[in-house]
């Protein structure tokens, strides 16, 4: 999900496609432009004349990868297969003025997405959006990322909080904290009406407190220590 270098493909795309004929002859070489012109297609609306779609090589082995739908020259969405397998595994949604709003991916490699990033100004991830049944109207886990913290091996910063309505009902019903990577607290709502009712603590990845009886203060009025 890393967005800041690969992102910079729409703009690569509108160039390619819209000013390839301006290419001065030092500006790549003779086989460089042969497949920039044999992977870049434009198509336009029948009707109204407008750029509708572009397709690009982003990695350059004069394979088409991406396919970007256009308003004009403005991105709307694009499609991404990025192992190159004949399945779409990237989704970029781009807002009225052209930039990346969200980035949809599937993390049951089924071909539709069932997961969305949600980038920052920066470019980086500060939230995850996932639909096991992958609908993208009822999200049913969300995750929360320190934009600020050290990335891991996927470009994103740690993981802070994560939601979840575990059976489906629209109502959230447990929620983790995590701190250096490791669950810090697991709180669940055990009554359905929307607010923890049990709070499990660790420390080091071990269970150190069972806290029970909210008082509606965010706290809670029974502990236990597992022995």
């Amino acid at each position: 999900m890393r967005l800041r270098k690969r992102d910079n493909h729409v703009a690569c795309v509108i160039v390619a496609g819209i000013v390839l004929g301006a290419l001065p002859a030092w500006s790549c070489s003779d086989p460089d432009r042969e497949r920039l012109k044999a992977t870049t297609k434009a198509t336009y609306d029948p009707q109204t004349g407008r750029l509708a779609e572009l397709t690009f090589d982003s990695n350059k082995n004069g394979k088409i990868d991406t396919w970007t739908e256009m308003d004009g020259s403005r991105p709307v969405r694009a499609r991404l297969d990025r192992d190159e397998d004949g399945r779409i595994d990237r989704w970029e949604y781009y807002d009225a003025a052209g930039r990346l709003n969200k980035v949809g991916f599937s993390r049951q490699a089924t071909g539709k997405p069932d997961a969305w990033a949600w980038p920052n100004s920066s470019g980086k991830i500060v939230r995850v959006e996932v639909s096991t049944t992958g609908d993208e109207h009822k999200i049913d886990r969300w995750e929360v990322y320190d934009a600020q913290g050290p990335p891991g091996p996927d470009g994103i910063g740690p993981l802070v909080e994560v939601i979840q309505d575990t059976n489906g009902d629209g109502k959230r019903d447990k929620w983790e904290r995590y701190q250096n990577g490791q669950v810090r607290t697991a709180e669940f709502d055990e009554n359905g009406d929307g607010r923890p009712d049990r709070r499990l603590t660790y420390r080091d990845a071990e269970l150190v407190s069972i806290e029970s009886e909210p008082d509606g203060r965010g706290g809670y009025a029974k502990k236990v220590t597992p022995q």
